[in-house]
């Protein structure tokens, strides 16, 4: 398991509200730094890996356990 740097709680708010707040999590992370989002949104098991590789960031795994979604992504370059 990786090292993560922060972690996004966004559980209970619907899409697009999860990758935008990634996206704009991501702008304040250091390279190589990895966050840990939590969510409920259905959507988002397409919408954060679609995000992460259009944005080039690493989606290092995703973890679903009593509800909810966890996404974890390294910081790309």
């Amino acid at each position: 398991m990786e090292k993560v740097n922060r972690t996004l709680d966004c559980r209970g708010v619907l899409c697009p509200t999860p990758v935008l707040r990634i996206s704009a999590a991501m702008k304040n992370m250091q390279v190589g730094e990895v966050i840990e989002l939590l969510t409920t949104d259905p959507g988002a098991k397409s919408d954060v890996p679609a995000w992460s590789q259009r944005a080039k960031h690493q989606l290092l795994r995703i973890k679903e356990e009593g509800g909810v979604c966890k996404f974890y992504v390294r910081k790309a370059g």
